[in-house]
């Protein structure tokens, strides 16, 4: 039993912090435009899920975009297992009953203290808005000049719209491993 709750609390960060990120992308980016900071300002709700070589498992999100900051709930099934994450420039905290309260200065070092894994997260903030994160990005778009792949930093995402919209309602991140595996992670995006 001991085992699925470690397992059900990595999970639960690496999610949360999977979707969490703009604190280093956001300093590394030339100031930023007024136009472009519209575009940083959202509320997403829905259901990730991550799949894994060791596990896998599904949660609902709330994600509140803010510019710079953000804040993100992450429940299971029937409101179980909450976990807050929240942000401001320098600082990321994670806390769930599981794990307690987890500090770091960026979304990746927090999500590679909390669970290990090591991937480009704060590119979340562009990739739900249909936009690649840096400039060395490779990009196709569908028929209808929407982007519908990313291959960015090791991590391919698919991106699929609701008719004719013109931000994703489902993406597909995935991470070839050296031993043939993949990381997945799928994220439902149903209101925003």
């Amino acid at each position: 039993m001991r085992n699925i709750s470690t397992l059900g609390c990595c999970f639960l960060a690496s999610t949360a912090l999977l979707m969490s990120g703009c604190q280093q992308m956001v300093q590394q980016k030339a100031p930023v435009t007024p136009s472009v900071q519209a575009k940083n300002q959202f509320q997403l709700q829905g259901k990730i899920g991550v799949r894994t070589p060791q596990q896998s498992g599904s949660a609902f999100f709330t994600w509140v975009q803010q510019q710079e900051e953000f804040d993100i709930e992450l429940t299971g099934i029937l409101g179980a297992g909450k976990t807050q994450i929240s942000g401001t420039p320098g600082q990321v905290t994670l806390n769930s009953a599981k794990t307690g309260l987890i500090k770091a200065a960026t979304a990746e070092e927090l999500l590679q203290r909390a669970t290990g894994w090591q991937a480009p997260i704060s590119h979340l903030v562009d990739w739900v808005q249909a936009r690649p994160a840096t400039q060395s990005a490779q990009i196709q778009k569908d028929s209808s000049q929407r982007i519908s792949q990313i291959i960015e930093q090791g991590w391919t995402v698919d991106l699929s719209y609701n008719q004719q919209a013109t931000v994703p309602n489902r993406l597909i991140l995935k991470q070839s491993l050296e031993n043939g595996g993949e990381n997945r992670i799928t994220m439902v995006i149903q209101n925003r």
